[in-house]
């Protein structure tokens, strides 16, 4: 038993000892500019600002990259030493935060070719792999998950949705040299499968057999009229019928006005059109399936995974209401890297973050409160006054009759 746990002990030791993280950055002070390059292929693109934003769990881990201007598209990358990720897992995380409750705008991150050119970065720019939350009103709320594939680029066939609330979140995209993927949201898997089966890399491995049709007798009505059942005698009745408490009018002139006739109201016997009780179909045999052969324009990949000159991650997006916050990205081969990466970042920081943003909107709460209340014993005050002010001019108006009387 001690030998056994000594050699997990080992294993995970090794796991993160002999792991590579190819990029990290934590955007922990305004060095972040040396290593990240703005864009200047468009002169009006957005600015970024280092900030931890209204709310957060701490003033220097929660430190990220800014969007701070409104209806604008940005455009900031940086490089890294190229490689490839031939027959290693690559991890692709990050975390986000859209305190400005986003209405429309993207919240991914885009990795790039190692030739990339940084300033002339577009939306045109090549990219591999474009990942995380895309956000345009209530019904667009997905996590993008895209790979280039023989210059296309192939969105996934799956709906995973995104976190669209006011806190950091972090995103993991998981990417294995057996041509599988998992995606993760805040450390829980919401996503996993083939990629030949999740995106559209290649043409179907098997087709519906062009030769085959189904069978000119074949069946496929589960339920049939009764044979048996027939239409009462009495049910034939017509939808509508004269109104037999409508009268002819008295100035009615049936030369000028044509002959009369009463209006018509629903027939409380009609019954509807009848159709004959169903039951089951003895001749029913199921739904037909056509049954499928393999295609013969089909190619086996084993490297749809592979990416062989990874060498730079850019934010390329376009946000209506800016105020999202990019930070703890990391680039990695190991998920046991990754995973002890976002303990020693998001998972310090998320509790304080929450916490902080409750008790600022419950100061908010208490703060408008005390205004109501303000308010309300203002314009009490105001109402008491004119009160007085009509009684005061109530009892003038009484001294003075008073006077006159004794006059």
């Amino acid at each position: 038993m001690i030998r056994l746990t000594y050699s997990l002990l080992l294993l995970t030791v090794f796991s993160s000892v002999y792991s590579t993280d190819y990029f990290v950055e934590k955007f922990e002070d305004e060095s972040y500019k040396n290593r990240w390059v703005k864009s200047t292929a468009k002169s009006d693109l957005g600015e970024f600002k280092l900030s931890h934003g209204k709310f957060y769990g701490d003033a220097k881990k929660d430190l990220g990259l800014q969007t701070s201007q409104d209806a604008h598209f940005y455009a900031i990358s940086a490089s890294f030493d190229k490689f490839s990720n031939e027959g290693k897992t690559l991890v692709i995380q990050f975390t986000v935060k859209h305190e400005q409750q986003i209405d429309c705008g993207g919240g991914y991150v885009k990795v790039y070719p190692a030739d990339t050119d940084q300033k002339g970065l577009t939306g045109d720019s090549p990219y591999h792999i474009m990942f995380g939350p895309d956000i345009c009103g209530h019904e667009k709320k997905k996590v993008h998950v895209i790979f280039t594939y023989k210059g296309k680029n192939l969105l996934i066939k799956k709906d995973i949705k995104c976190k669209d609330d006011e806190f950091t979140h972090l995103y993991t995209l998981i990417l294995n040299p057996d041509n599988t993927y998992e995606v993760r949201i805040d450390e829980e898997k919401v996503e996993s499968g083939k990629l030949e089966e999740d995106w559209d890399f290649t043409v179907p491995k098997r087709i519906p057999d062009p030769n085959a049709k189904k069978p000119s007798d074949w069946v496929d009505e589960p339920k049939m009229n009764d044979p048996t059942d027939t239409k009462p005698e009495d049910w034939e009745k017509p939808e509508h019928i004269p109104d037999p408490d409508a009268k002819k009018p008295e100035d009615w002139d049936d030369e000028i006005d044509g002959v009369w006739e009463p209006p018509s109201i629903d027939n409380p016997e009609y019954k509807g059109v009848w159709t004959a009780r169903q039951i089951d179909n003895p001749a029913y045999k199921g739904a037909w399936v056509h049954p499928e052969i393999d295609n013969p324009e089909y190619e086996e990949d084993p490297n749809l995974y592979l990416f062989k000159d990874i060498g730079a991650i850019g934010l390329d997006l376009w946000q209506v209401k800016s105020g999202t916050i990019f930070d703890n990205i990391i680039i990695t081969d190991s998920v046991k890297r990754a995973e002890e990466f976002s303990k020693e970042t998001w998972g310090k920081t998320k509790d304080g973050e929450k916490k902080m943003k409750e008790n600022a909107d419950e100061a908010e709460r208490k703060k408008m409160e005390d205004e109501r209340k303000k308010h309300e014993a203002e314009e009490a005050a105001k109402k008491s006054s004119t009160t007085n002010d009509d009684d005061d001019d109530e009892d003038t108006k009484t001294t003075h009759g008073h006077a006159d009387e004794e006059l």
